[in-house]
């Protein structure tokens, strides 16, 4: 493996360069390789979250036999105030065996890629064959991520519908998808009665619609929070449909979707299925039932994405 010299700095991928090299597809396929070829998400380490003055400094280390990377990012509520980022960070990558520094990574752009590319490789195994409707609450990157991750699974797709609180946003974002050759409309949460996805992509600390109004083959990929206490949908989708989130051990400790289902009585955590399950097709869905990928966000689906970029550099 192709390593930098000892006192040379690793090579920094941007946003524009991490896309040229891993389009979402790509990453998508990245996701599902590393499940395949053996990785046990329950095994992964912990999240490290540390608060700092006005706000918290994340930790996300993970390993495989060819890698080990870790990313760093900082969550800072006031910077939107301030004309900055709220999440912020960068990634390294490390070669497996000498721990020699191979690539520095825009962290915020990775992410951007990665999660999006993780609701992919669920939404590829959960979502109809013939999907066409697509319903996004938020309007920012991962939305759009979310919008591209759908597509790449789902060519069938045709149309957008756009929930946010902005108008100015959701405007310019009905835009975006028009330009990209999709329909596209503004919509409101009742809108999901006509979905085939719902990816929600928020900040939301309260579920954002009703679930008696998805249609029963609905798929709903939920990725805003990673706390407790967070949710973006409500406990009866949870009661009502199939489960799966990326492990056991990551339901447990971070997705409030899951967590406040749980505590009201409305869920099982024995109902529970995980990603690797869903890609060995242990875990199928249901007809009739709607069906949830919550996700959380880990540290070995960064790994994934930012070994196969460098992979991809090597190779150009």
């Amino acid at each position: 493996m192709t390593t930098t010299g000892i006192n040379e700095p690793p090579p920094y991928i941007d946003a524009e360069e991490m896309a040229r090299l891993v389009p979402m597809a790509a990453a998508i396929d990245a996701v599902e390789a590393v499940l395949e070829a053996g990785l046990d998400p329950e095994k992964e380490p912990v999240r490290s979250v540390v608060d700092v003055p006005g706000g918290q400094l994340l930790l996300m280390p993970s390993s495989t036999r060819s890698y080990t990377g870790v990313k760093i990012a900082t969550v800072t509520p006031e910077n939107g105030a301030r004309g900055l980022p709220r999440v912020q960070g960068l990634y390294l990558l490390l070669d497996g065996t000498t721990h020699t520094p191979l690539a520095l990574l825009d962290g915020i752009a990775l992410t951007s890629l990665r999660t999006p590319a993780v609701s992919g490789a669920a939404i590829r195994h959960l979502a109809d064959p013939d999907t066409r409707r697509l319903l996004v609450f938020g309007t920012g990157p991962q939305a759009w991520g979310h919008v591209e991750a759908v597509r790449a699974v789902r060519p069938t797709l045709t149309h957008v519908d756009v929930v946010a609180r902005d108008p100015g946003r959701v405007a310019a974002f009905v835009d975006r998808c028009r330009a990209a050759g999709l329909s596209a409309a503004p919509a409101t949460p009742a809108d999901v009665a006509t979905a085939d996805v719902v990816c929600c992509c928020t900040t939301a600390r309260e579920p954002l619609f009703d679930s008696a109004l998805l249609p029963s083959h609905a798929t709903v990929a939920a990725v805003g929070s990673h706390e407790p206490d967070a949710r973006e949908v409500d406990e009866e989708l949870l009661r009502r449909g199939l489960v799966v989130a990326e492990s056991h051990e990551v339901a447990r400790r971070e997705c409030g979707d899951i967590i406040l289902a749980t505590a009201a009585g409305a869920f099982d955590m024995d109902r529970l299925h995980t990603l690797p399950e869903l890609t060995r097709g242990e875990a199928r869905p249901p007809e009739a039932h709607p069906r949830l990928f919550k996700s959380a966000g880990m540290a070995w689906e960064d790994l994934a994405v930012a070994a196969a970029v460098h992979e991809r550099l090597l190779a150009a």
